[in-house]
């Protein structure tokens, strides 16, 4: 028997809570299955951001958004029925807010903290964002995962163990990311950079971790990373992962923008099945976490047969991380 308004809460909490875990289990399934559909689709709603990161090169502060009505259209041609994620700077989370996405049925949240201070490179600090952080706690129905950053110039790599420990404080799953510096090179990271990494993986790893985030527990690729080595693995961009920029055009990624270009209301099964079988060249050195990871699901299927180069068509290269 539900005794009270904050027990019925819970108890509704839980009901959603295994409702999205029962979707998931039966999407990786799907999957396994059937490989001719995506399984993680970034789609981008606005180009412009309330803030300016001096390494993104990804958003402005005047683009409009996307209609309603068009970015209704192009979730419809997806499907409906799928896991739904938010990928935000977490300035806008007040209550209000978070009650709303709780409405809308929103699975996923997840916010990149770049340091603890804001510096002249990133205002996404854990100073600036922990009430945010404390209203999500407070309030979410949804999965919140908090990303934290090395490499590419980041100043205090020590700051990704604190915003990692503060995360997991607040019952969140957690996850780090490894960036270009500036150049676009993939270097090494330095003595106290590695150790911070190895310190806040071994806690991604851990059990309570895996059980409440597996994707987020999918890093071994950031092993090669970490050490400034190449991965052999098979990128599965186009087909099993798409990026749909505001113009509605599918690319491969943040980082290579302009192939294969196809506006998502004509992409079809043939562009999913010739992508997932085209070798990228791009793919050794990536550092984009998300097409690792939902790639991860086909590691063990056939060698893809052909191959593009970014130099091969107009892809603008994007030097950041997720």
């Amino acid at each position: 028997m539900i005794s009270g308004p904050a027990e019925a809460g819970r108890y509704m909490s839980t009901l959603r809570t295994l409702s999205r875990k029962a979707r998931s289990l039966k999407e990786f399934a799907r999957g396994l299955t059937d490989t001719a559909h995506p399984l993680l689709v970034q789609i981008i709603p606005i180009r412009r951001c309330n803030i300016d990161c001096g390494y993104c090169n990804e958003y402005d502060k005047v683009s409009a958004p996307v209609p309603t009505d068009v970015m209704l259209r192009r979730i419809d041609k997806l499907k409906l029925g799928m896991i739904a994620g938010l990928i935000t700077n977490g300035y806008f989370l007040v209550p209000k807010r978070i009650a709303e996405l709780n409405a809308a049925g929103l699975d996923f949240l997840q916010i990149s903290i770049d340091n603890v201070e804001p510096d002249e490179v990133s205002k996404k600090s854990l100073r600036l964002l922990d009430k945010k952080l404390q209203h999500l706690h407070d309030h979410a129905d949804f999965d919140v995962n908090i990303n934290s950053v090395l490499g590419g110039g980041i100043k205090n790599p020590e700051d990704a163990r604190t915003i990692n420990t503060r995360a997991r404080a607040l019952g969140f799953s957690t996850s780090i990311g490894i960036i270009h510096d500036g150049s676009g090179r993939l270097k090494p990271l330095a003595s106290v950079e590695r150790k911070v990494f190895d310190e806040v993986s071994a806690a991604i790893s851990g059990p309570w971790q895996v059980l409440k985030n597996l994707y987020s527990g999918i890093s071994g690729f950031q092993t090669n990373l970490a050490d400034g080595k190449p991965n052999e693995w098979r990128c599965r961009a186009g087909a099993r992962y798409l990026y749909v920029c505001e113009e509605g055009l599918v690319h491969y990624c943040s980082q290579q923008r302009g192939y294969p270009g196809v506006p998502i209301a004509d992409y079809t099964t043939a562009d999913v099945k010739r992508e997932f079988l085209t070798a990228k060249s791009c793919s050794p050195n990536c550092t984009i976490g998300c097409v690792h990871k939902i790639s991860y699901i086909d590691h063990w299927r056939a060698p893809q047969t052909s191959e593009v180069s970014p130099g091969s068509h107009p892809l603008v290269n994007i030097q950041t991380g997720d």
